[in-house]
């Protein structure tokens, strides 16, 4: 009976990462020879073959995609492991490794982190703000260990806590027709540019909640990644763009902008912090969200 190890698993993604059972071997540290004999022996216990050899190509048979599958899964979360035992043999609490689904959401997560430092000095905070829409795959991944979100993806083995209330207003110029409505209609955005992060049509609330149900959309659609060159943009009468009231208010006077709400009822909002079920215990965790439902007032 073949006994699947960790080394296997390595090796068949970095295989797949870096081409070659040469530049694997290398990546790993091991000679050539060692990495060919440990999987040989490997396949011939299976009694299949991993790869599909191709002069000096390799393919992933159906066993080894899945394997390939198991090592994506498996493997970060033995290195969180490991870190973790780490830390508790050093006597550290832990590093909170957080990503970001939410682009002006990181203006608000700065004012929780601060204080938070303070209060736990012996925990690290790393911010992966590439997760920014692949936040659920990474948490599953292990590759982080808190989601910041407006809209979570509600999966078994997950759960999100709700700890901020906003309202999504639309941001005008200085010499905007619009500036000093109380509200708008989606029919006052058909002849506007509207700027927005680069995020799928779909996954903007803008879209979702206001204009795709009216049947509406902008004359144009610009999309830029920053918060202050869009809000320059806004600013110089470029366009219009959808932000979190309170980031509005607080950058008005800086940029000249202003909320107008969207719709008579308002478009309102809540920031939540998604993480792994089997953290939920985790101190340091809970005390992050706490604070966070703290700072209700920023």
């Amino acid at each position: 009976m073949a006994t699947l190890e960790r080394v296997h698993l390595e090796i068949i993604r970095a295989v797949e990462q870096n081409g070659s059972l040469t530049a694997a071997a290398e990546k790993l540290h091991l000679t050539q020879s060692a990495l060919s004999h440990t999987m040989r022996k490997l396949e011939d216990q299976l009694g299949l073959a991993i790869w599909h050899r191709e002069g000096r190509s390799l393919r992933p048979t159906q066993a080894g995609e899945y394997l390939l599958t198991v090592a994506g899964r498996l493997l970060p979360q033995i290195i969180h492991a490991e870190e973790r035992l780490r830390q508790f043999a050093q006597g550290e609490r832990g590093n909170l490794r957080i990503g970001m689904e939410c682009h002006p959401c990181y203006q608000w997560l700065l004012k929780i982190v601060s204080p938070y430092l303070a209060q736990w000095p012996d925990v690290d905070v790393d911010v992966k703000q590439k997760f920014q829409f692949g936040g659920i795959g990474a948490l599953f991944g292990y590759e982080i260990d808190m989601l910041v979100t407006p809209d979570p993806l509600y999966k078994p083995g997950l759960t999100f806590e709700p700890v901020f209330n906003y309202e999504q207003v639309l941001v005008v110029g200085p010499q905007h027709p619009l500036r000093g409505a109380d509200y708008i209609l989606p029919t006052q955005l058909s002849d506007e540019t509207l700027i927005t992060y680069p995020v799928a049509t779909e996954r903007l609330d803008i879209y979702t909640l206001f204009l795709t149900p009216a049947g509406i959309a902008p004359k144009r659609h610009k999309i830029i990644e920053t918060t202050d060159i869009i809000l320059q943009m806004v600013s110089s009468g470029r366009g219009v763009t959808a932000l979190p009231r309170w980031l509005v208010e607080e950058q008005s006077d800086k940029f000249n902008v202003a909320p107008v709400r969207l719709g008579k009822q308002g478009m309102a909002k809540q920031i939540f912090l998604g993480f792994r079920e089997a953290d939920v215990k985790i101190d340091y965790l809970q005390a992050f969200v706490e604070l966070a439902r703290l700072k209700q007032s920023i």
